[in-house]
C-alpha cells in the first residue's frame, strides 16, 4: 500500500474504532509513516479474495485491543501461504532449454499468485482428461475394465455380485435394480439375512449371496413394464 492507501485504511479504521484517531497533526503524520513502513508490501485489496479492510474489521470485531499494523500483516501472510500451498507450478510455455526464461516464468507466476494478482493453478482431476483410444477400444471388446479371467477369479470373493452378473448375462431381470420389500435393502445393495430371536428382535444382518425371491418378482415386473412406458407417455 502506498501512503494514500494507508491514509484511507486508517480513516476506515478510525470510523470503526475512534481510539486510533490522532488529532494532533504531528502524531497523525508519525502514525501514517509507521503504518506505511510496516505495511508497504501489503496490498489494500486483490482480485482474489484479499482486502485489508476486511482484516481490520475482523480484528476490531473480535478483539478488545487497539489494532496494530501486525493485525493486518498476519492475515496477509496467512493468505499468501495458503495460496502458494495450493499452487502447483504449471509447466512454463517457454523453451525448456532456455533455463533463464524457464526460471523467470516460474518465479513470475509464483509472485503473481503470492501477491494475489493471479489465482493458484491447481491439479486437474483425473476424470477431466480424455480417455486413451486404446483403452476405449479395449472397453468396447470386453465390456469392462476387469478382464473376464480376473472376474472369474474374483467371483468366490464377491458371490452377490457374481450371481447378479450371471443373471444379467442369462437375460434374467436385475434383482438389485429394485428395493427389497423383505429385508429393506436399497437399490444396488445385496439382500440381508435377517434372523429373529424369540423376542422378535433381529439378531443377524449378514449379506446374502442371492436376493430374496420376492425381489426377483419385483424386478421381473419392472422389466416387463419397461417397454410399455414410452407408449403410455
Amino acid at each position: 500500500m502506498d501512503r494514500r492507501e494507508i491514509a484511507a485504511l486508517l480513516a476506515y479504521i478510525g470510523r470503526l474504532d475512534p481510539r486510533t484517531i490522532r488529532t494532533d497533526q504531528g502524531e497523525a503524520r508519525d502514525q501514517l509513516a509507521q503504518w506505511h513502513e510496516l505495511l508497504g508490501d501489503v496490498p489494500l485489496a486483490t482480485p482474489h479474495g484479499w482486502d485489508a479492510r476486511v482484516a481490520a474489521r475482523q480484528h476490531i470485531r473480535v478483539s478488545p485491543y487497539q489494532i496494530l499494523p501486525a493485525d493486518v500483516a498476519r492475515p496477509w501472510e496467512s493468505y499468501r501461504r495458503d495460496r502458494l500451498h495450493r499452487h502447483t507450478d504449471p509447466t512454463p510455455s517457454v523453451d525448456p532449454d532456455d533455463q533463464a526464461a524457464w526460471t523467470a516464468e516460474l518465479v513470475g507466476r509464483r509472485r503473481a499468485v503470492a501477491s494475489g494478482a493471479a489465482a493458484p493453478a491447481t491439479h486437474r482431476q483425473i476424470t477431466s482428461g480424455q480417455v486413451h483410444p486404446d483403452l476405449e477400444e479395449r472397453l468396447r471388446k470386453i465390456g469392462s475394465c476387469i478382464p473376464p479371467a480376473v472376474r472369474a477369479e474374483l467371483a468366490p470373493y464377491r458371490p452377490a455380485r457374481a450371481a447378479r452378473e450371471a443373471a444379467i448375462a442369462q437375460g434374467q431381470p436385475d434383482a438389485l435394480s429394485v428395493r427389497c420389500e423383505w429385508c429393506q435393502a436399497q437399490v444396488g445393495e445385496p439382500c440381508r439375512r435377517r434372523r429373529i430371536d424369540r423376542d422378535g428382535y433381529a439378531r443377524g444382518n449378514a449379506p446374502r449371496a442371492t436376493p430374496h425371491p420376492g425381489r426377483f418378482d419385483l424386478a421381473a415386473a419392472q422389466q416387463a413394464q419397461a417397454p410399455q412406458q414410452p407408449a403410455m407417455a
